[in-house]
């Protein structure tokens, strides 16, 4: 694994790969140490109630929040809203990626 794929950043967005929320998108909101991270997605899993995960069980995906990271970097917390609007901008534009050039059936 190199080494910039092994450190997740504040405010990336994450598939979970293993355990009772595996395939489903989270956000970093906290770097425990090397090996752990929280994450939270604002809706199943609350800021308050976020999750430590290993990052061997996540697959980072190409995407950092802006929104979230600044909010961290100036308050230390972020709000759920802002978590959930994070991820739905994310699927969107992955939706988007996936679309173009493609008829959508309507």
């Amino acid at each position: 694994m190199s080494e910039s794929e092994s450190i997740p950043q504040i405010g990336q967005v994450v598939r979970v790969l293993r355990g009772r929320e595996a395939d489903s998108y989270c956000v970093v909101i906290e770097q425990l140490n090397e090996r752990y991270v929280r994450i939270a997605d604002g809706e199943k899993r609350k800021y308050d109630r976020a999750k430590k995960k290993n990052i061997n069980h996540l697959e980072l995906v190409d995407y950092v929040s802006p929104e979230v990271r600044e909010s961290i970097e100036t308050t230390g917390r972020v709000t759920n809203g802002k978590l959930r609007f994070a991820l739905s901008k994310f699927l969107n534009d992955q939706v988007l990626d996936l679309k173009k050039g493609e008829q959508i059936d309507g």
